[in-house]
């Protein structure tokens, strides 16, 4: 059974992420030991609330140097703020550095009229690359639930593996190598957000 460390630091649903996991098939491992984080296949990295409150959490537990680790060696997939967390830098709080795994920045939506940050609910997410393994038996333009009020912008877009549009389109997911990362909360996100992290238990590098 794949083992699967989700990455405990004070800034994730950890409860709804580890039981779609385990649904899923995983066996998983909720934790900030750098020791367990190195042992597992694969590595879940959330995030909810402020980019700076993330980076200081991974800090103050010592694993942002883990996950540097981590994004070269074995899977990992990151959600929300926790794929936030791998560009460069991000304009919350007047500008927080980030990970810097990705080229690339995270932006705020722009005030157009009528449009409510943050985005909240579910939305189409268009697959850029509908054969990555990540996408399985999930249908294009599936819908997924999105809490945010920041997006990424990478600096290639060849690592944009999906899109959204709200009010502008944004990039739902991005991907590269052993990576994959989306926006959206697939944990909360019912059939096609258990199949998609069905298929990171299943995803063979």
């Amino acid at each position: 059974m794949t083992r699967i460390a989700l990455l405990d630091y004070g800034m994730g649903n950890l409860h709804s992420a580890a039981k779609a996991l385990e649904h899923v098939g995983a066996n998983v491992d909720v934790t900030n030991d750098p020791k367990l984080i190195a042992q597992a296949d694969k590595i879940v990295f959330p995030g909810v609330g402020a980019m700076r409150d993330c980076i200081l959490g991974m800090q103050d537990a010592g694993i942002d140097e883990v996950i540097k680790h981590a994004a070269f060696n074995k899977p990992v997939l990151a959600i929300c703020v926790g794929m936030q967390a791998l560009l460069q830098q991000s304009e919350e709080n007047g500008g927080s550095d980030a990970l810097g795994i990705f080229e690339g920045t995270v932006k705020r939506f722009p005030d157009i009229d009528q449009l409510k940050v943050p985005h909240m609910g579910w939305n189409q997410v268009h697959q850029n690359e509908p054969d990555h393994p990540m996408w399985k038996d999930i249908a294009q333009d599936s819908r997924f639930y999105f809490v945010h009020s920041f997006y990424v912008e990478p600096k290639d877009t060849a690592n944009v593996a999906a899109t959204c549009h709200y009010g502008l389109d944004f990039c739902a997911a991005i991907h590269k190598e052993n990576l994959f990362a989306t926006q959206f909360h697939p944990e909360k996100s019912h059939t096609a957000g258990l199949q998609l992290l069905k298929n990171f238990v299943e995803w063979n590098i």
